[in-house]
């Protein structure tokens, strides 16, 4: 009989995650501008692009992925107000770079970033969500870059 290893599984601290606008810091987020759906972040596409072939595949690494990220901000802070106005007169951002709620798990800087909506706004008194998504991309496959 095998026994159990005993391996921790760690802990998550939804007060880790954050957004840093590295060309606009007044855009950054933290824990106390967040509803509790927090930070969230899809890579978009594949990473690698399967061609086929009579007798199988062949690979072709993509250098990058599109990302959508959303921002729950809450409406009752100024920074929701920051980021409607910024979507007003200019929503390119450039460069972010994310940090997840596990400390074991890297940070991801995303390239070329853009505010690409707000989701519906309840005026109803009962939600304070100012919910943003963000687009860009990430890149990836560094190696590729190596010709030699």
């Amino acid at each position: 009989m095998a026994t159990n290893p005993l391996i921790a599984q760690g802990t998550l601290n939804r007060l880790r995650g954050s957004v840093v606008v590295t060309d606009v810091p007044e855009l950054n987020v933290t824990a106390s501008y967040l509803g509790k759906a927090g930070i969230s972040l899809s890579l978009d596409g594949d990473a690698t692009t399967f061609i086929p072939t009579m007798t199988g595949a062949v690979t072709s690494g993509e250098p990058y992925q599109m990302v959508t990220m959303t921002i729950n901000l809450l409406k009752t802070q100024g920074l929701a107000n920051l980021y409607k106005q910024r979507a007003e007169n200019l929503s390119t951002l450039g460069d972010l770079v994310i940090t997840p709620d596990a400390s074991t798990l890297g940070t991801y800087p995303l390239t070329n970033c853009a505010i690409g909506s707000v989701r519906e706004l309840s005026f109803a008194g009962e939600d304070a969500g100012y919910v943003v998504t963000i687009r860009g991309y990430y890149l990836i496959n560094n190696s590729l870059w190596d010709l030699t």
